[in-house]
């Protein structure tokens, strides 16, 4: 998985960018500012980023220009603006922009856009002195680290088993009917959860709901969102 840098001034946008990202199984930034951004960018080297343009500070295609200018474009650019035009899209990949997604952002363009960005070639790394390295990633070399040539491949582990309910169960039918009503939703979410691995885009699909519909039942419900996520519970 990578990680992603989110830079919008709005917070929800970051907020609910974020759930989405991580949920997928990525390690995502945040920055509500250019100053934010170059400070992630410089200290982390993320491997995307989703950058508004419109923004109090600097704006977005600025501090796009401002990258490639310096030899610091090592990385997929995704645009995003609510007032975005055809003249400020085609502006933005003129300057590097891998992508330009217009506000309010859909899951699955988002999700299409960040996939494909970052199957593309990783970019050279910038010239910096003092971080060249044999392998051309741009960082120092880990001690006792392992040519890719030399390494052997891991035996396939087994898929792991389903935790969370079970697909049969038994309710409680002797009390108010939204306590039953409830009770019985959250069961059939943590059930869908663990059955997908805790995604939540399967579990959209599976269940019909749109996913920020979802997440805000999900919430209402009192369902664990981080118990079954990928690289913490199942995979």
């Amino acid at each position: 998985m990578a990680t992603i840098l989110v830079v919008d001034d709005e917070l929800g946008i970051r907020a609910l960018l974020s759930e989405i990202l991580s949920d997928e199984g990525h390690t995502v930034e945040q920055a509500e500012n250019a100053a934010q951004a170059r400070e992630v960018r410089d200290s982390l080297r993320p491997d995307l980023v989703l950058l508004d343009i419109w923004m109090p500070d600097v704006d977005g295609i600025s501090l796009l220009k401002e990258w490639g200018a310096a030899g610091q474009l090592t990385m997929p650019v995704i645009m995003m603006s609510g007032h975005g035009t055809i003249d400020t899209a085609v502006e933005a990949t003129k300057f590097g922009a891998s992508a330009f997604l217009e506000k309010p952002v859909t899951l699955q363009k988002l999700l299409r856009a960040v996939d494909q960005a970052l199957a593309k070639p990783a970019p050279r790394s910038d010239p910096t002195p003092g971080h060249a390295r044999g392998d051309g990633s741009g960082h120092p070399p880990l001690h006792g680290a392992v040519a890719l040539g030399d390494m052997q491949p891991l035996p396939a582990m087994p898929p792991p088993l389903p935790s969370g309910p079970q697909p049969q169960q038994t309710f409680d039918l002797d009390r108010p009917l939204r306590e039953a009503r409830d009770a019985f939703e959250k069961s059939y979410f943590e059930f869908h959860l663990a059955k997908e691995g805790g995604s939540m885009t399967r579990v959209a699909e599976k269940t019909g709901l749109e996913r920020t519909h979802l997440y805000r039942k999900l919430k209402q419900l009192g369902v664990d969102l981080t118990r079954n996520k990928r690289g913490g519970g199942a995979a």
